[in-house]
């Protein structure tokens, strides 16, 4: 089959690789229709790759037609139409039942001490090859993929359940906004785009959007949302939106790539030019990100107020301004998306025809898988007004 492939930094390149199989009770064979970039997968694409080898399949945001079935996949059946969490979990552990599926004790990378396992993410998260290929292996297939109406209508509808949805539900619903309160979320991406969208939902009375980027302003400005472009004016503009004294809450939705952090910036490329021998324990044991959003974030928040993290961050020695957070009285949830958490919530408003979270507009462009290396590089340059691409791993009629 055809598959996107890591081959180096800032270098992906699409190649033949095996067909996967089933090779677990629990596994299923999956027909990918249509899979999504994630500005997780820059990370990997330009930060992470002391954890990445050559060849190793990327993408955890899929969705298509179930081919092959184990024995152990209860009612999923073969010809049924399925988006793919990118955790991968079991359902049936400790976690699981606790709604925290992205802890899952079943695929827990144990030997990197970390969560769950995740499709196309790094030795870290159990090198799973991932779903930007033509087929995908899908373990724990019992529990995992949701099954979605084969209907005829776009896979953009659905395709957003396997991660920037339940990103953002979470997002929104960590951030605790009170009912007619009000929220900033920094980065207008695609989690930034469905935060706001989705805390405009659940009854956020000012919804703030901050971006640099002008065609990521305006998609959030189509769906309702007062924007702003980061600087030194940020503060008193979104104090003048919330009574003189900040909003409830923030939601950062950039992570560790954060703009306007240079010397991190450096540091981190600097870093991912060692051999990997040396990188790895060095990232896992001495970085930094790029923080200036996060910062931004405590600045911004009113006293009592809540930030809520989901961009990813990887860095062991952030430094933290706890002075300032004990001060404020500010309270901070994160974490990786509990997926199968959210899915049962979200599957209705994205099946109702009046598109309330407007998933129907979120993709700026849908590109042949082969095109991949360049989506990637026109992702991370922001160029063409890029802000969520798809690919095609099949040619599509017409």
């Amino acid at each position: 089959m055809r598959a996107l492939t890591w081959q180096g930094r800032e270098n992906v390149s699409v190649e033949e690789v095996p067909d996967p199989r089933v090779e677990q009770p629990t596994d299923a064979v999956v027909r990918v229709t249509s899979t999504a970039v994630c500005g997780s997968d820059l990370h990997l694409y330009g930060v992470l790759g002391m954890f990445l080898d050559a060849g190793d399949v990327l993408g955890h945001e899929a969705m298509g037609i179930v081919e092959e079935v184990g024995d152990a996949t209860g009612d999923l059946q073969v010809g049924d139409r399925v988006v793919v969490p990118f955790t991968i979990s079991c359902g049936r552990c400790w976690m699981c039942w606790r709604g925290l599926q992205s802890q899952c004790e079943t695929t827990q990378v144990r030997s990197q001490d970390k969560g769950a396992a995740l499709f196309g993410y790094t030795r870290l998260y159990g090198q799973v090859p991932g779903g930007q290929a033509q087929y995908l292996r899908v373990p724990q297939a019992h529990y995992g993929p949701v099954k979605v109406p084969d209907d005829g209508t776009p896979d953009e509808r659905y395709l957003y359940l396997s991660d920037v949805l339940p990103t953002a539900w979470q997002g929104v619903r960590y951030a605790d906004v009170p009912d007619g309160g009000s929220v900033v979320v920094l980065g207008l991406g695609p989690v930034g785009q469905m935060a706001a969208r989705v805390a405009r939902y659940q009854g956020a009375e000012v919804v703030v959007g901050v971006d640099p980027v002008p065609e990521r302003r305006a998609m959030a400005e189509r769906h309702g949302v007062t924007t702003l472009e980061p600087g030194r004016s940020l503060a008193t503009a979104v104090r003048d939106l919330t009574a003189g004294r900040g909003p409830d809450s923030v939601i950062d939705a950039v992570g560790m790539e954060a703009h306007g952090s240079p010397v991190a910036e450096l540091a981190q490329k600097g870093v991912g030019l060692l051999p990997d021998a040396v990188a790895a324990p060095l990232t896992e044991r001495a970085a930094t990100d790029r923080l200036a959003a996060l910062h931004t974030a405590f600045d911004l928040v009113r006293r009592g107020g809540t930030v809520s993290i989901s961009g990813v961050y990887g860095g062991a020695l952030d430094p933290v301004p706890m002075m300032q957070l004990f001060d404020k009285q500010v309270a901070l949830r994160m974490g990786q998306a509990n997926v199968r958490r959210w899915t049962d919530d979200l599957l209705p408003l994205v099946q109702d025809s009046s598109d309330p979270l407007g998933v129907l507009d979120l993709r700026t462009h849908r590109v042949p898988l082969d095109r991949a290396p360049e989506a990637y590089s026109m992702f991370q340059r922001k160029d063409d007004g890029c802000i969520k691409v798809v690919l095609d791993p099949w040619d599509r009629p017409g």
